[in-house]
């Protein structure tokens, strides 16, 4: 007990469970239960520390030695552990300071890296890193542990850490925050508002220790995929940093840089052991995968280095000779079968009706076309394609755009009336939803009934009203970059998605031309000036 170096109170607390265990029988369960309660108190860094210096300099280079990209999210990571500097400046001269600043949460598609920068965050403050996973937890005694009172009792899964870690101020990492669930069991989403809330997790008391435990020079990280599922009461106490994926050209040179030398090491091999040609590199990552992150492109990049191994030690068997194996086309598609996937390429010859979307997804963006067929029958709209309530309501809204602005766009009441629309969006067997196709809709249905078809090498997104107005969507770096991919030469984008474009990068930029527009009227002059 006096090495533990415990506060007055827990050790008053400890001394009077001792005196209880020195009068009960060794033979008793009740002496078993004491001396596991007192040996796990015993065990708590109640005033470990890992206090070991670092500046922001050393942050920087870790977080770049670590991470390619992510340069947002990097500097925001800089400003916190520049806020911890100077609030430990603060304590060193015994002035008061404030509770911790806001508990950050990653938030982003799997495999972007949330898990290694909360790691990078722990190396470059020279602390222990602790990770947690939420994922499936429906039990509060997971988080708070079991009263003393059961058979069994344990503590909580956050008091349990941090006596493993053997100190009381560690990185700690609630990995899958959105997974958390609930049943009869309690909520533990609630019980996590005691251990996050800077005002109140100075006092953490754990149901199987039940006494007060300081968790507020724990540092802690949360990591989700999506918010929705993530209770409003520990929404506000979270600092929400937005992890978007890879470009191609990023997951390159993460590949080039990291995930190709890991592998190496891991499979035993050296660098002059495979020689991985930029183009090869480059078809992997967009025909073999399909993901916002790296984790499928480092499953990949594995399978090659496993036949790579076996094709040297086949080969050492029978001579002395270490060829260099050059990674071609046809040793590709035979080590990791045919193409996966293909991007959707741009329509070669313009034709009535049909318009090219953007769309967003998780695993990125991708184009989409817009098809409109004419038939007729009695003003009836019909929408295939798999699309949801948002999608459906934005094509009713396009066709009541068109109809009540018919004299306008020189189309006659009779035309409408006795004429069905067929509206599709491929692939039929892929569930699409939101508003961003509005503009491509409405254009695609002006284009049919008028019989002209729009610019050759465009796209559009943006939300349409029914008064015509465009409106701001989401999603643009990752729209745009998927119509450079494609080949798409102009843009078509609401007005107030100009600022958006900040996030894509230059050299893409470069090669696009972007029309910002607030109206239909403005995307109707662009769309059918000139068809050719």
């Amino acid at each position: 007990m006096k090495q533990a170096k415990l506060p007055k109170e827990i050790e008053k607390k400890t001394t009077k469970e001792l005196k209880r265990l020195s009068k009960i029988s060794i033979h008793s369960p009740e002496s078993g239960y004491i001396r596991a309660w007192i040996e796990i108190v015993t065990e708590l860094p109640w005033h470990r520390f890992n206090n070991g210096t670092y500046s922001i300099k050393k942050a920087e280079k870790i977080l770049n030695q670590d991470h390619y990209g992510l340069e947002k999210v990097k500097e925001r990571i800089l400003e916190y552990i520049a806020v911890l500097k100077l609030r430990s400046k603060k304590q060193k001269a015994n002035q008061p300071t404030s509770s911790l600043p806001t508990i950050l949460c990653f938030v982003g598609p799997p495999g972007v890296g949330k898990t290694s920068v909360g790691k990078s965050i722990a190396k470059a403050l020279n602390r222990k890193f602790v990770k947690m996973s939420l994922g499936g937890v429906r039990d509060e005694a997971e988080i708070r542990g079991h009263r003393r009172t059961y058979v069994g009792a344990i503590p909580g899964r956050i008091i349990q850490s941090i006596k493993e870690c053997e100190s009381s101020n560690p990185v700690f990492m609630l990995d899958e925050l959105d997974k958390i669930g609930n049943d009869f069991r309690g909520d533990p989403a609630s019980a996590l508002l005691e251990a996050l809330d800077p005002e109140q997790n100075y006092a953490f008391r754990d149901h199987y220790l039940d006494i007060p435990f300081d968790l507020s020079k724990v540092l802690f990280v949360t990591t989700a995929n999506i918010l929705d599922t993530i209770p409003p009461a520990l929404m506000d106490r979270l600092e929400v940093i937005q992890f978007t994926g890879y470009t191609e050209d990023e997951k390159y040179n993460i590949a080039k840089k990291y995930l190709v030398p890991k592998q190496l090491d891991n499979h035993a091999l050296e660098k002059k052991d495979i020689k991985i040609p930029a183009d090869i590199l480059r078809t992997i990552i967009s025909h073999y995968t399909r993901e916002a992150g790296v984790r499928s492109l480092e499953r990949e990049i594995a399978a090659i280095l496993r036949k790579t191994a076996k094709i040297k030690v086949s080969k050492s068997s029978t001579s002395n000779r270490d060829d260099t194996l050059k990674l071609t086309k046809q040793k590709l598609t035979r080590f990791l079968g045919p193409r996966k996937y293909n991007h959707t390429l741009k329509e070669e010859i313009p034709q009535p009706g049909i318009v090219t979307g953007l769309a967003y997804t998780q695993t990125g963006g991708d184009i989409l076309f817009i098809e409109v067929a004419i038939m007729p029958g009695s003003g009836k709209i019909k929408l295939t394609g798999q699309l949801g309530d948002v999608m459906k309501e934005s094509a009713q809204a396009a066709y009541s755009y068109v109809k009540s602005h018919q004299k306008q766009l020189g189309i006659t009441q009779k035309t409408i009336a006795t004429s069905d629309i067929h509206i599709h969006v491929p692939e039929g067997a892929i569930p699409k939803d939101g508003p961003s196709a509005g503009l491509a809709i409405t254009t695609a249905i002006i284009s049919v009934f008028s019989n002209k078809p729009v610019k050759k090498n465009l796209a559009m997104t943006g939300e349409v009203t029914l008064r015509g107005r465009a409106l701001e969507i989401g999603g643009v770096k990752e729209k745009v970059i998927a119509a450079h991919r494609s080949g798409i030469k102009e843009i078509i984008l609401p007005k107030f998605n100009k600022r958006s474009l900040i996030d894509v990068p230059d050299k893409v930029k470069k090669d696009l031309k972007f029309h910002y527009v607030s109206s239909m009227d403005e995307v109707i002059k662009i769309v059918f000036s000139s068809s050719k």
